[in-house]
């Protein structure tokens, strides 16, 4: 089993940034490949950064690319989502997955689940 706890969403204006973290606890966090997801009111949740086990692989949904920046810190079990440039239409509740062989955009490939972190970007 694998536990994640987000943090670091809040208030931000638009064109502002913010830094989530995702706490991993539990197996060994480098064993899992991480990804990020958000689900804005009255939508389903979709995909927003992927990172592979090593960090070394990254993918984004179009939306975000060239705004935002996935990373993790194996070492201190930890994966990152920097969001600059934020839009109004960034405002969602942001949840962190991690699994095993995932297929990036599936949120159904990953295993495990924050309870997520709300991000609010007003104009």
């Amino acid at each position: 089993q694998v536990q994640l706890v987000e943090s670091g969403g809040g208030l931000v204006q638009a064109g502002g940034s913010m830094r989530l973290s995702c706490a991993a606890s539990g197996r060994t966090f480098s064993a899992y490949a991480s990804g990020w997801f958000r689900q804005a009111p009255g939508k389903e949740r979709e995909f927003v950064a992927f990172v592979s086990r090593s960090g070394g692989t990254t993918y984004y949904a179009d939306s975000v690319k060239g705004r935002f920046t996935i990373s993790r810190n194996n070492a201190e079990n930890t994966a990152y989502l920097q969001m600059n440039s934020l839009k109004p239409d960034d405002t969602a509740v942001y949840y962190c997955a991690a699994g095993g062989t995932v297929r990036p955009a599936f949120e159904r490939d990953y295993n495990y689940w924050g309870q997520g972190t709300q991000v609010t970007v007003s104009s």
